[in-house]
């Protein structure tokens, strides 16, 4: 039986429709927000799965083209692989409920999100996450704690929630944020360098919002909530814990404490060693519950060393920066490199420059049809040591690729100012935490040395977290390493500008962030994002004043739009032409503005007066150099600009008389003339003898000037 249950987020209905769809899934809903409208799927497996040691959680967020009224492109017709703003959407989804469920359950559990309607006012990523948290909610599903998310915009200086489509526009703030009723769990952010006192109220601005979401959820648990099941929870057998702990505690604690992260790697893998030498032959099928205690002795040991110790496994302080090393210039055939190293991460990042042509199309719901600026983010198995099959970029490679993105993006001139694609792929050469933000530096040298005249340089800091087991006691790390990382509870990404905050990705391994976390972090983050800018002026202060020679270069005109069609042709058959002489590449754009590319400004120069020729208007009493056409018995027909001609009567060819138009001009002669009449009917009469007349008259006053001077 449809049940419905309705509130109001922003002032527009936030709508669940329960036990319409899916009656076979353990929960599914019809999810809507004004007319965006998501189906949402949970489900779970009634076992745990056997030989694994993590949460099989699996977040899918499907777009369906005809959301929008649209055929997918291509010869196929129909979705294909999910596209990378489906796939962020879909890791936004699965960062906040991840820690919400029990420890230790093993169970496979997937959450299908759908969307299947998308009014562009109502984004369907943010109505998606409250529809997951609802579906797990209401399921059987051992998911207990609800979280609601919002998106916060800044317009004219007022937080606004969940923004409509001219909002954003308008917005210079693009925030989600996601909480339960008690603390935030993940938030993402993009900015035009925002003030990091802003950034926290907008941040506790969504928090208060997402509470009522969660209120209404509740209301939802209590009136439509499943029965929950008991969870059958992971654990190690306690004889066997005890027995690895009293054999092994002190051989990790000493490995743990050497500050080489190889040194220490080595220790590791020799008690690793021994500890499968005595407990191998004595519990042969428990090799999974050993490296679990290892992995749980690790954690325990690095955290109280942090935590109760005030020491950090490298030594640092608690806001120290590890030794950090910028180089620009790497790659000699390259637009712009920049390698940037901050201990032992390591991030080289390439720009090109190419044609406005070369945006990426974007074929998708959402109301954005091109990308001018790209980033992408490789991450190679030698960047860790490891040896694995090279594949195609994974979500997390996406994911870090689009945060770098964000960072830089409000930073890029726009095409008036730089009439150029950009693309920048950041290669991982070495990792050891914080890739990602290592991937912003990277890429802000890379800018300058290509000469991209962005506005201003930019950094990026990772932040860590270790918290006691009540959470009533915590410590901010300033640039995490890979171990901290690992065995800490959050990793907060800001990336920004002496400025302001352009980009922020957080989340969490326990039950969400404090308040006053979130603002120590922020101000810690900015106060080491200072230092690292001050170490990337060092290296290159300000963009090159000359582009790589092997840039290509970009001229441009203005031309009536009117006369774009002249340009194009019927059928693009006179660009083409253009295009295929010269060896140029050409945009237009519809307000009439051109963009001629070529790496010879020699062909480059002669399209543009190709262009200039066809779109220019004939003026009575102008001189043209043009070529005879057509002879007839009265006169000569002269092409003075491409597709425009005229006659030179015969009377009008000579000084003299002229028995005959061939005793003076053949086809394809090129001649002087001067118009001398356009009539009412586009008709252009031109003379050649008015034009040597006055071409004379002209090298006379010359003459006359030289000889007064």
């Amino acid at each position: 039986m449809n049940q419905t249950l309705e509130t109001t987020v922003a002032g527009r209905t936030l709508k669940i429709d329960f036990g319409k769809v899916g009656m076979l899934s353990n929960c599914a809903l019809l999810v809507s927000y004004g007319e965006t409208v998501v189906l949402i799927n949970a489900n779970a497996s009634e076992k745990p799965r056997e030989g694994v040691d993590f949460f099989p959680l699996s977040i899918e967020y499907e777009e369906r083209l005809y959301a929008v009224g649209k055929i997918p492109g291509g010869f196929i017709k129909r979705e294909g692989k999910p596209s990378e703003k489906a796939i962020l959407h879909a890791r936004a989804i699965d960062r906040p409920l991840r820690p919400l469920f029990p420890k230790g359950y093993r169970n496979d559990v997937q959450v299908v999100c759908t969307v299947v309607s998308v009014e562009q006012d109502n984004a369907p990523d943010i109505l998606a996450i409250n529809g997951a948290s609802i579906a797990l909610s209401l399921s059987s599903i051992p998911f207990n704690t609800p979280l609601g998310a919002v998106s916060v915009g800044l317009v004219d200086d007022e937080f606004v929630i969940n923004p409509t489509l001219e909002q954003r526009g308008k917005s210079t703030l693009n925030l989600t944020v996601c909480a339960t009723k008690e603390r935030v769990m993940m938030v993402e952010a993009g900015g035009s360098e925002i003030p990091e006192d802003v950034m926290y109220d907008a941040i506790m601005f969504g928090f208060e919002e997402c509470k009522k979401i969660v209120a209404f959820q509740e209301e939802a648990m209590e009136k439509l909530g499943k029965q929950k099941v008991e969870p059958k929870l992971y654990k190690v057998d306690e004889g066997l814990e005890k027995e690895v702990r009293d054999f092994s505690f002190e051989m990790i604690k000493e490995a743990m404490y050497i500050m080489d992260k190889d040194e220490r790697n080595a220790a590791i893998d020799s008690v690793k060693e021994k500890i499968n030498d005595e407990f191998g032959e004595k519990y042969p099928d428990n090799g999974a519950d050993i490296a679990e205690v290892v992995y749980k002795l690790q954690k325990e040991i690095v955290r109280n060393m942090l935590l109760n110790e005030n020491r950090r496994p490298d030594g640092r302080g608690f806001e120290e920066i590890r030794p950090i090393s910028c180089e620009v210039g790497l790659l000699p055939r390259t637009h712009g490199t920049g390698l940037f190293t901050r201990g032992l991460t390591q991030v080289m990042t390439v720009a090109t420059l190419g044609a406005l042509g070369d945006v990426q199309i974007l074929d998708g719901i959402g109301s954005e049809e091109f990308k001018r600026y790209m980033h992408h983010y490789n991450f190679p198995s030698y960047s860790v040591g490891e040896v694995r099959p090279l594949r195609g970029p994974g979500r997390r490679e996406i994911g870090h690729g689009a945060l770098a993105e964000k960072a830089l993006e409000p930073l890029i001139p726009n095409e008036d100012n730089f009439p150029y694609t950009i693309r920048l792929v950041s290669e991982v050469l070495s990792s050891n935490g914080s890739t990602s933000q290592a991937s912003v530096c990277g890429s802000t040298l890379a800018l300058l040395d290509a000469g991209v005249p962005i506005k201003r340089p930019a950094a990026g800091i990772a932040m860590g977290l270790i918290t006691s087991e009540d959470l009533s006691k915590e410590k901010v790390l300033t640039d995490i390493q890979g171990i901290e990382d690992f065995f800490g509870d959050m990793d907060f990404k800001v990336a920004g500008t002496e400025v302001g905050i352009t980009a922020i990705q957080f989340d969490t391994k326990i039950h969400g962030l404090s308040n006053d976390c979130i603002k120590e972090t922020l101000d810690k983050a900015r106060k080491a994002r200072l230092f690292i800018l001050e170490k990337i002026n060092d290296c290159i202060s300000g963009p090159r004043e000359e582009l790589s020679k092997y840039a290509p270069k970009t001229y441009t005109m203005s031309i009536d739009p009117d006369k774009i069609r002249d340009v194009i042709g019927p059928g693009g058959k006179v660009i083409n032409k253009i295009i295929a002489e010269t060896g140029v590449k050409i945009d237009i754009k519809e307000d009439g503005k051109i963009f001629v590319m070529c790496d010879d400004s020699t062909c480059a120069k002669r399209a543009l007066k190709i262009i200039d020729d066809l779109t220019r208007e004939v003026k009575s009493g102008e001189i043209y150099l043009g070529k005879v056409t057509k002879t007839t018995n009265f006169g000569a027909f002269v092409e003075i600009l491409p597709g425009k001609e005229g006659l030179v009567h015969i009377s009008k060819l000579d000084f003299a008389r002229v028995n005959k138009v061939e005793d003076i001009v053949s086809v394809g002669d090129e001649i002087l003339v001067k118009v001398t009449d356009i009539d009412n009917q586009g008709r252009i009469n031109l003379s050649r003898k008015d034009a040597i007349k006055d071409s004379e008259e002209k090298e006379s006053k010359e003459e006359e000037s030289k000889e007064e001077e």
